[in-house]
């Protein structure tokens, strides 16, 4: 008897046939613990929870009929946790370094497509505790719902029997929906009506054209529609293609892996309050000034450089966070790489942020994505081209627990992902928020950008060109630590790195932070002193 098959949808097909060896389309991320987990623990987890979604248990199918078609989805009848889940002991002195590696390395391996698409490691001697590593294809779903998902695997206490999760997690995603922090799933609510109106618009429109001779209003309404998706469309495609930087190329099979120290989150929400931005408008103002950063270093002038950023948007509404499958769009966002100014960037940005979440750019690509899936595999691929061209990389933007959680009773010290890079894009920025802290991920293609913890340590020190800004007394200021929990301390504390003389605030001419002592009185060295009309 054959297996029952699913078809796939058109937007899970469309992300299932952009994979490429030299860009392989999967979401990548690493938890890391405290201390090692139990093989046992996991694996029957994951059986009671993960595989309660019928899509970790299914494998990919192509369409054999003579039109070709969407693929398929049918349960893997050769299902084995050998290749599922694995473990892995890092070589001595399983450090940072070599996790790096690791994750680098599996980041530039396809999954098996012969089984379901996703696959764990468990990492030991990480450290004095260990490390979790999932690869999960993007056309099981998009970040938003392998995120939810995968938090579904977890407990607010170490208690494993707390049956009360999975209620929290459904409140905790309508009251996340309700807040509006700024992060960029606060984009999502313009577009959740217009979305479904995308999703049913073709389903519909012959009994909308007969409605229509009933009712003639009907057809003006349907004609702006048109109108509207049109102009959106002529404007995406006839915009010019990003210039040429380091950060553009050809592509090749391997990729790097690179995650920041842990920033605190109050420290972000500090510097936009007090600048008029968002949290996302705050991190986003020191990755493009990182990115920049990156540029001069390696010698390519950057006056008047912008390039754009694809931004993913959920357009999935809470109640459905669970729901697995890609129901997102995205916006190009333009990053104003030539303004060496952070508080005029962070402004820019923002007011740019503010036009995209009036566009109907999100919702335009989602119906794109579904209507490219139905073209022949040469279309795509042209359509793919196009699109890349505008773009220099993807940046990402998920807001996690904002306390500790735990998997098989082990506490989670922290969790950093990557997205995949569709097309010929060569570089993926995913920022992650956790337990107060905030964590930066980078990959790159290593013929591009061969050592992506440059870009990160720009990251640091635009970061902390931002926070010097702010008066000491409002920031709630990190220890930046690579695991455990973020350990909160005054200010004060902090600042006393000369045998209780306080180090000056100033940023250098090379962006960096000044090592110079503060002179007593003041936040700066004597070299820079403000002047008497500035506010120091």
């Amino acid at each position: 008897m054959a297996a029952k098959r699913e078809p796939m949808s058109n937007v899970d097909t469309a992300w299932w046939r952009m994979e490429d060896p030299t860009n392989l389309m999967m979401i990548t991320g690493v938890i890391l613990f405290p201390e090692p987990l139990d093989y046992q623990k996991v694996k029957r987890l994951l059986e009671e929870r993960l595989l309660r979604f019928n899509r970790f248990r299914q494998r990919v199918v192509e369409s054999r009929g003579p039109l070709g078609g969407n693929p398929y989805w049918e349960v893997d009848p050769h299902f084995d946790w050998n290749y599922h889940l694995r473990q892995i002991r890092l070589p001595e002195p399983g450090d940072e370094h070599e996790l790096k590696k690791v994750v680098s390395k599996y980041m530039s391996k396809p999954l098996d497509y012969n089984r379901p698409l996703w696959q764990f490691h468990i990492i030991r001697n990480f450290k004095n505790g260990s490390a979790l590593l999932g690869r999960l294809h993007h056309c099981i779903g998009d970040g938003t719902a392998l995120v939810r998902v995968l938090f579904s695997l977890t407990d607010p206490t170490p208690d494993m029997n707390d049956q009360a999760h999975f209620q929290e997690i459904k409140q905790a995603e309508l009251e996340k929906a309700e807040e509006k922090k700024g992060l960029l799933s606060t984009l999502v609510d313009p577009f959740i009506s217009a979305a479904e109106k995308m999703l049913h618009f073709g389903e519909t429109a012959l009994h909308e054209g007969m409605e229509a001779l009933l009712n003639p209003s009907r057809v003006l309404d349907a004609a702006r529609y048109v109108v509207n998706t049109a102009e959106s469309i002529s404007k995406l495609l006839l915009s010019p293609a990003d210039p040429p930087t380091l950060f553009k190329g050809r592509l090749g099979i391997k990729k790097r892996a690179a995650w920041s120290r842990p920033v605190a989150l109050q420290d972000v929400k500090t510097i936009g309050k007090t600048m008029g931005g968002t949290v996302n408008d705050v991190l986003l103002t020191a990755m493009t000034g990182s990115l920049r950063r990156y540029l001069i270093e390696k010698g390519q002038n950057v006056e008047g450089i912008e390039i754009r950023a694809a931004v993913p948007v959920n357009l999935r509404p809470p109640e459905k966070a669970l729901e697995l499958g890609n129901k997102f769009g995205l916006v190009f966002l333009p990053l104003p790489i030539g303004e060496a100014d952070p508080v005029q960037r962070l402004n820019i940005l923002h007011e740019r942020m503010n036009q995209l979440k009036k566009s109907p750019e999100a919702l335009l690509l989602f119906g794109l994505l579904q209507a490219v899936a139905m073209t022949p595999q040469e279309i795509q691929d042209l359509v793919v081209s196009i699109f890349a061209k505008k773009v220099t990389a993807v940046m990402t933007n998920v807001a996690g627990p904002p306390k500790t959680i735990y998997l098989t009773g082990v506490p989670i010290d922290n969790i950093f992902f990557w997205v995949p890079q569709s097309g010929r894009v060569g570089m993926g920025v995913s920022i992650f928020s956790y337990a107060g802290k905030v964590t930066l991920g980078v990959a790159t293609d290593v013929g591009l950008v061969p050592h992506p913890e440059e870009i990160i340590e720009g990251f640091h020190q635009e970061f902390e060109a931002l926070l010097s800004r702010i008066p000491r007394g409002e920031r709630l200021t990190g220890q930046l630590t690579s695991t455990g929990p973020l350990h909160l301390q005054d200010s004060e504390s902090t600042a006393t790195e000369w045998g209780g003389q306080q180090r000056c605030q100033a940023t250098t001419r090379k962006g960096t932070r000044c090592k110079n002592p503060a002179r007593e009185g003041s936040q700066y060295c004597a070299v820079h002193q403000p002047r008497s009309t500035e506010d120091g």
